[in-house]
């Protein structure tokens, strides 16, 4: 059956949705939060809690997985390292959802997607742009 399987689209073919996707997680493992529209908040949320889920069984499977989803080594070594260490005590709920303005060029609702745990995020960067 395929009962509540539905998801949202975003307006997007499959393709281009799967790579927004992996940008915007991408973007919000390396620093720690990201300005996006609602909906796009919305979509990436469960998919970094699940990325963050694999992270923290931490085995050689997990990590292979998340490397088909967000296709950047560096980034995964980062989820599996710190992200995995910072949440480990947490059972979920990794991330948070808070609407910040409407966007002046089309009045789109904007939010703030942000991981719950501060991590060192200009450590990272910097860790991250000389690997």
């Amino acid at each position: 059956m395929r009962h509540r399987k539905h998801r949202t689209s975003l307006g997007l073919v499959s393709g281009h949705r799967r790579a927004v996707l992996a940008n915007l997680a991408t973007a919000l493992l390396t620093h720690g939060k990201i300005e996006t529209t609602q909906a796009k908040a919305r979509a990436v949320k469960p998919y970094v809690e699940k990325l963050i889920t694999l992270a923290k069984k931490g085995d050689l499977h997990s990590r292979r997985q998340a490397l088909a989803k967000l296709r950047y080594r560096p980034i995964v070594d980062r989820l599996f390292g710190e992200v995995a260490n910072a949440f480990e005590a947490r059972p979920g709920g990794y991330t948070r959802i808070i609407k910040t303005r409407y966007r002046v060029g089309d009045a789109a609702p904007m939010a703030l997607l942000e991981l719950v745990d501060k991590i060192d995020v200009e450590q990272a960067v910097e860790e991250t742009a000389e690997a």
